[in-house]
């Protein structure tokens, strides 16, 4: 009863499965070649987070079509009397650490895109990045349930370092359809999560995968 589907790439195709449309509204829906379910995730953000003000949910997330997190409408009510923050699905093992691991989606070229942003963007974040790349636990899937303004404030956090990597790219993000952009936020979001689980109170949960 939760979950509300949402149509991502939407503009690119006429066929609709879903009232919601990641065209409508503020929207890089004609990304969704590269951003893949980010651009649901920016659709929430500048549709439901920023401008849609009377909305009075407190909780907004994401999960997308095969990948879900494994929660019950119990756990949800949970939320608030326990003063939580984010659920992110369990950090998954890889081996030897997070950077070699995500050197084998990405180009070199790509890589060092986002390096070269967080230290333009973001120089706090592009700090602690070295000893979290040397960690071999991995926030999967740009999957997430979190409290408005959580969500909101990463968000903010995450889609301008997104569009200064594919303004950095060779090739730039517009003249490919990889979903480089989708697997380069998987590690921004453990970045981030980790980088502030002091500050967040984060739980954490499986992740059902439909066939």
């Amino acid at each position: 009863k939760w979950i509300i589907p949402i149509q991502v790439g939407a503009i690119l195709y006429k066929e609709r499965i879903a009232t919601i449309l990641d065209c409508n509204g503020e929207h890089i829906s004609e990304k969704n070649g590269n951003y893949s379910e980010l651009t649901a995730l920016y659709w929430i953000w500048k549709n439901q987070l920023v401008h849609n003000l009377e909305n009075n949910a407190s909780y907004y997330g994401l999960c997308h079509y095969r990948r879900i997190l494994d929660i019950s409408e119990d756990d949800l009510f949970r939320l608030i009397s326990n003063e939580v923050d984010v659920i992110l699905p369990y950090p998954m093992l890889y081996e030897p650490n997070i950077e070699e691991h995500h050197k084998r989606y990405l180009k070199d070229e790509d890589w060092q895109a986002v390096l070269m942003v967080l230290k333009e963007l973001q120089p706090k974040y592009a700090q602690v990045f070295p000893e979290i790349l040397k960690q071999r636990y991995f926030y999967n899937y740009n999957i997430i349930i979190a409290k408005k303004e959580v969500l909101r404030e990463y968000c903010e956090w995450l889609f301008p370092i997104l569009e200064r990597v594919e303004n950095l790219s060779i090739p730039k993000g517009s003249e490919r359809k990889d979903r480089y952009i989708g697997y380069i936020a998987e590690t921004l979001e453990t970045l981030y999560f980790m980088a502030n689980k002091e500050r967040l109170q984060i739980v954490y949960t499986g992740c059902k995968f439909l066939s």
